[in-house]
């Protein structure tokens, strides 16, 4: 890892410049987490848990927060172009570095191409007559010209677009909560519509589907890390989003969806359209369904648009290994790698066509081989740290800064948690069981293609010195 980096010798070093400002790394950090999978899909959710659908989400937070402390650990302690690709690396040795970055990088060119799909849907909802691949070739040709421009233009782009999708979740926490209260016009108190059927209605099993399945929507939360390497402080940038994860967690996702099962009944929430569209509703907002269909497009939007960059910059990072081919680093004036944003963007085009020509074969494998990369992530980032904690303690504990709490045994029961939701997507139904076993053929690949070009070209990448 080498000494301590400065934001300075960091962007001399990668050719990339600190343009993000502390706003747009905040903004970065609070919207995150925030996706269309919150707005919609958090139905399906209540439909197949329960009232205890709160307890899925809770579940899966912790795990979300535990792994983002460590994170912050790493990041504060060595800011790095490249995040826990780098930490793992150095912690666990090239083939965990290679095997995540590449992982990473290829979750996210597939989140890209279901993003545009999504938002053409959306928009063809409104013009009917526009065909959905015209949309999408225009979300995804805007948002790159975005990222293009330089790293200040996609942060200012995804601060307005989070702004939005945080805008919506507080005015629902407030009217919701006025709203179970009895508190706002039309409402009654209602807070006893959590135990409808009992708290547990689905059966205890059903929490553990539940956090198998709300666990990936707060996947994008550790973007942050990666984002904070372009700025100007980048370790103030990491501790302050890491350490607020928790709040944002509790907030936004526990506290939205015990609103909703308190709003109304959970047999009558919607579970394949919105449930914040229809809460709104009863709320008495004019065009509810219409504002929410607008807001989740913004929340589709961010997504691709975080997209575009995580995806760049990781594959940007790889090639600082010798893990991707050399002209992949190459920058522009602006300090944009606009090859690796070129080369990320192209498959996102190439998956969007393959939706329109195979969607249930090219483009269903596409989306699916990535399904389970969130829990593999995790995974190595919570091996990571358990190994770079040692050697800090040992080496340079002056640069532990921000410590994850409970080390080793809770990096240990976070590690052992993430290993057992993989285990658990064996036991949910068909189609998360294809998820896995699709994901681990992607993760046997690139395996098989790390140790086959360590062996070509004979040699190892080592541990760096702290």
């Amino acid at each position: 890892m080498g000494a301590e980096t400065t934001p300075d010798t960091t962007t001399e070093r990668t050719g990339l410049r600190p343009d993000l400002r502390q706003r747009h790394v905040r903004m970065i950090a609070l919207g995150g987490i925030i996706g269309a999978s919150l707005f919609i899909g958090s139905g399906a959710v209540i439909h197949t848990v329960g009232p205890a659908a709160v307890l899925s989400y809770a579940i899966g937070g912790l795990i979300v927060v535990l792994v983002m402390r460590m994170l912050g650990e790493m990041a504060t302690a060595s800011p790095s172009q490249g995040s826990f690709m780098e930490y793992a690396r150095t912690s666990l040795g090239g083939w965990a570095g290679f095997t995540v970055g590449w992982l990473y990088w290829y979750f996210w060119v597939g989140v890209v191409a279901f993003e545009a799909v999504a938002g053409a849907k959306i928009l063809q909802t409104w013009i009917p007559v526009v065909p959905q691949w015209i949309f999408s070739l225009v979300l995804m040709l805007s948002l790159t010209a975005a990222n293009l421009a330089s790293a200040r233009s996609f942060g200012e782009t995804e601060f307005w677009l989070a702004s939005v999708k945080i805008a919506t979740i507080v005015v629902f926490l407030v009217v919701g909560t006025l709203f179970v209260l009895g508190a706002w016009p039309g409402g009654s108190f209602s807070v006893g519509n959590i135990a409808q059927d009992g708290f547990l209605a689905n059966g205890p099993f059903s929490v553990v589907h539940g956090v198998v399945i709300v666990i990936f929507s707060y996947f994008g939360a550790e973007i942050v890390t990666i984002a904070a390497a372009e700025s100007r402080e980048p370790e103030t940038a990491v501790r302050k989003a890491t350490s607020s994860i928790v709040w944002r967690v509790i907030v936004f996702y526990v506290g939205s969806v015990t609103l909703l099962v308190m709003i109304t009944g959970w047999r009558d929430i919607p579970a394949t359209t919105s449930p914040f569209a229809a809460a709104f509703g009863r709320f008495g907002i004019p065009a509810a369904e219409t504002v929410v269909s607008a807001v989740v497009l913004t929340a589709v939007l961010s997504v691709l648009n975080s997209g575009l960059y995580t995806a760049s910059r990781m594959l940007f990072a790889l090639r600082g290994n010798g893990w991707a081919p050399k002209w992949i680093a190459d920058t522009n004036r602006r300090g944009v790698p606009w090859k690796a944003i070129l080369v990320s963007t192209s498959v996102g085009y190439v998956a969007v066509v393959m939706n329109f020509v195979s969607p249930d074969k090219i483009f269903y494998f596409i989306i699916n081989s990535a399904g389970a990369v969130a829990l593999f992530v995790y995974a190595i980032i919570a091996g990571s740290q358990l190994r770079m904690r040692r050697r800090l303690e040992a080496e340079a504990p002056e640069r532990l800064k921000l410590r994850m709490w409970g080390y080793p045994w809770l990096s240990r029961l976070t590690l052992a948690w993430t290993l057992a939701v993989v285990a658990s997507m064996l036991f949910v139904d068909a189609d998360t069981r294809a998820q896995l076993y699709l994901s681990l053929i992607s993760l046997a690949v690139i395996l098989a293609v790390y140790f086959i070009q360590r062996r070509r070209s004979g040699r190892e990448h080592r541990k760096t010195p702290l």
